[in-house]
């Protein structure tokens, strides 16, 4: 059986039921005639299958692999197959490939990292990351510098439709979450009072760890599964879209037109939203006192004016802006750092929701830790 080609140039090869002839130039731009040809190659009977590569002018790495895949299928079967007439240089290239095992299409199993290279690799990561992040943070700073100086050029109307969308639209939630938040505390809180006879201490109870720590930390959490999550999402849609890279080609400057009025209007709607969770949490508390210890408003509220002190009010507040910074900065970032895959969109969503959680957690933190050694 003969493969006849139009030029010489192509690969090709003859078969007498025993041999395998191969012709003209083994390579990448020539292959295409003789492989489906091979894979339905078959010995006669029971006859070992040889190949003689006397006549072939070129070879390379592709033609290696075809002939090393038709090699792997014959020599798995009853009869083996060889190799006669290659040059050395074919033969050296051909023995690149033996050992490895594989044909085409298929991956060698890549050897287990050690715990010493798996932990190198995680912090060369993380190191990188965190500099990415402070490189975007002095971006940021560089490009709102400017706009401080020429408020005209600030995007007045992005910022109040962000304001809407991170604040008015989540005070449902923050109320809700807020509210119950108060309720807890105060019936798991009030149980124990009321063994003491101390009922009327569950409004300093309510009062000092809603205002001063539970209420801005929790309303940054929600504002973090919640805003951040949508700036990270709609930042890396389009991102996947090219539309961030349109932005450059025109000349707008995409940290001016997406980030800043993000970030301008997180850091004004958290405080907003603290404030009412404040307000919600402390109702919550003061229905459980009228219910369970007989502790009615006007002295639930009385005893809050007493025991929560305005500079511990304004700890919380003070927080928020920094808790806002954070969430949407995380968010921000992490919606740039998409990559042009809709899968990439999910999964630095859920980096960012991640990691602004834990960052408002730390910081929080770091704030308690803080404020107690100046005695605040």
């Amino acid at each position: 059986m003969q493969r006849k080609q139009p030029s010489d140039e192509r690969a090709r090869f003859t078969f007498d039921g025993t041999v395998v002839r191969c012709h003209g130039r083994w390579t990448v731009h020539h292959l295409a005639p003789v492989e489906d040809a091979l894979a339905a190659l078959r010995p006669a009977g029971d006859t070992a299958l040889r190949f003689d590569l006397s006549e072939v002018t070129a070879f390379d790495t592709a033609g290696a692999w075809l002939l090393q895949r038709t090699l792997h299928r014959l020599g798995h079967g009853t009869q083996p197959a060889d190799i006669q007439g290659a040059s050395p240089q074919v033969r050296r290239l051909l023995s690149l490939l033996a050992p490895l095992g594989e044909t085409p299409g298929t991956r060698p199993a890549r050897p287990p990292r050690q715990p010493l290279q798996r932990l190198a690799r995680t912090l060369t990561v993380r190191v990188s990351d965190i500099l990415g992040f402070i490189a975007f943070v002095g971006e940021a700073a560089l490009v709102a510098l400017p706009l401080l100086l020429r408020p005209r050029r600030v995007r007045w109307k992005s910022i109040v439709q962000n304001l809407a969308q991170a604040g008015y639209q989540a005070l449902p939630i923050v109320g809700l979450l807020s509210f119950l938040i108060g309720v807890v505390i105060a019936y798991q809180g009030g149980i124990q009072l009321r063994q003491y006879g101390a009922n009327i201490y569950i409004a300093d109870l309510v009062g000092l760890s809603l205002l001063r720590e539970l209420a801005p930390m929790m309303t940054a959490i929600i504002v973090a599964g919640r805003t951040g999550a949508a700036y990270t999402a709609e930042i890396g849609t389009m991102r996947v879209t090219e539309e961030i890279d349109a932005l450059r080609a025109i000349g707008i400057e995409p940290m001016e037109i997406l980030v800043l009025p993000k970030l301008i209007a997180l850091m004004v709607a958290l405080p907003l939203l603290t404030v009412f969770a404040d307000v919600m949490g402390l109702l919550g508390g003061m229905v459980v006192a009228q219910g369970l210890l007989n502790v009615g408003a006007t002295a639930f509220i009385d005893r809050v004016s007493i025991a929560v002190p305005l500079s511990s009010y304004l700890i919380g507040v003070g927080k928020a802006p920094v808790f806002a910074a954070i969430v949407a900065g995380v968010g921000c970032y992490r919606g740039l750092q998409v990559e042009e895959s809709a899968e990439s969109v999910g999964r630095q969503t859920t980096i960012s929701v991640v990691q602004a959680i834990f960052l408002v957690i730390v910081v929080d933190a770091l704030f308690s830790v803080i404020f107690s050694e100046l005695g605040i």
